[in-house]
């Protein structure tokens, strides 16, 4: 399950609020456009696969990386010893 920074974080993604607790109405909107409670609650139910999809964009990131760096001849730890 969720929790109410992780659906935020999501929902907006550049901050500009404060958030007092667990609930909707702890949250206080400073810089930025506020969401209304259904969003925020249906958030909730959207975070999971959300989430999923940044992870495998983040794999199929990393993969891509490594393979140009093996069309180059050189490995993580190559960049690790370049402190990369």
């Amino acid at each position: 399950m969720a929790k109410s920074y992780e659906v935020l974080g999501m929902l907006i993604p550049n901050g500009g609020y404060v958030q007092r607790g667990e609930t909707f109405e702890g949250i206080e909107f400073i810089d930025c456009e506020p969401i209304t409670k259904k969003e925020y609650e249906d958030g909730f139910a959207k975070f999971d696969a959300w989430k999923a999809a940044q992870d495998a964009t983040q794999a199929q990131a990393k993969a891509t990386a490594e393979g140009k760096l093996a069309a180059l001849g050189l490995t993580t730890d190559d960049l690790r010893a370049l402190g990369l």
